[in-house]
């Protein structure tokens, strides 16, 4: 009896070829080619690597100076698709632009019209359902301007949550939020189901290694990785190893909280290497680990 044939990959509902940004003499990305399957990807990448940039073009608020792109099967360089994206589409900027006098609510609420929502008690229970989903429903009618800066954040994921989007487009959406309200995000993010593409661009290595079966490095405008969590960790396997004292050969090294030293590199003879993290492999991949670390 022969094996079943492995299980085709899904299509990709996001594809990118050679996508081209500059500005002024800066190339923000430079031929940036990528799939994204539903599901849960990560974005990685130092600042200044093009992740803002990427973000905004699968947003449909900027185009590429050269490339193609194809989002839900759609060409967003039409002004017909690209109002069909943004029916299917979430999006959490990196830097919100909140009317600060309006409660929680009201401005989810105005995210909601001009989302096309019209019916006002349909309107209104999706409002309250998705203010629920980040746990906002007891502060719904504060005003933004009294929130703190992770309850702004987490206003903002709950407009992108509008409508139960296909694609959701998420820049940073963890900065500023305490440990509880992270894991809390990926509760919210987890439980959103496999059929959609969620696309999560962040510095925290630790949400991507909980919540992505897919990663994707940036850097100085280039794709550098694509693959698993695992694959990604696996960049540094025999490069890690502990030490009583800082190993003079390591790219990296810094202290744990056991007082033994974490090196990254060219192992020496004789060091008996450790299993790698994500991060671990991120940080050799991208060249530059203190640059990574930042």
């Amino acid at each position: 009896m022969t094996d079943p044939s492995p299980t085709a990959a899904p299509a990709a509902a996001v594809r990118a070829d050679g996508i081209r940004v500059s500005f002024g003499r800066t190339h923000a990305l430079d031929g940036v080619s990528l799939g994204l399957s539903p599901g849960v990807s990560g974005l990685l990448g130092p600042n200044g690597a093009g992740k803002t940039t990427l973000l905004r073009l699968l947003a449909t608020v900027a185009s590429p100076d050269a490339g193609r792109l194809e989002i839900l099967g759609r060409d967003p360089a039409s002004a017909e698709q690209r109002l069909a994206i943004r029916r299917r589409l979430g999006y959490m900027p990196q830097e919100p632009g909140f009317h600060r006098a309006f409660s929680a609510f009201e401005f989810v609420d105005y995210v909601a019209i001009l989302k096309e929502l019209t019916d006002r008690r349909t309107r209104h229970a999706e409002v309250r359902r998705v203010l629920e989903l980040v746990g906002l429903s007891d502060q719904r009618h504060r005003r933004i301007r009294a929130l703190s800066g992770g309850m702004r954040r987490r206003v903002a994921l709950a407009q992108a949550l509008l409508g139960d989007p296909e694609l959701l487009v998420l820049d940073e959406p963890t900065a500023g939020l305490d440990p509880e309200q992270r894991l809390r995000f990926r509760q919210v993010i987890s439980g959103l189901g496999a059929d959609r593409v969620v696309l999560l661009s962040t510095h925290q290595t630790e949400d991507v290694a909980a919540l992505c079966r897919h990663v994707v490095v940036l850097h100085r405008g280039r794709v550098r990785f694509t693959g698993s969590p695992r694959q990604l960790a696996g960049v540094a396997q025999g490069r890690v190893w502990r030490t009583g004292e800082p190993s003079p050969g390591a790219r990296v090294s810094w202290r744990t909280g056991d007082g033994r030293f974490h090196n990254l590199g060219q192992a020496p003879p004789g060091a008996t290497p450790v299993e790698p993290t994500l991060e671990d492999g991120y940080m050799l991949l991208i060249g530059d680990p203190t640059e990574a670390a930042a």
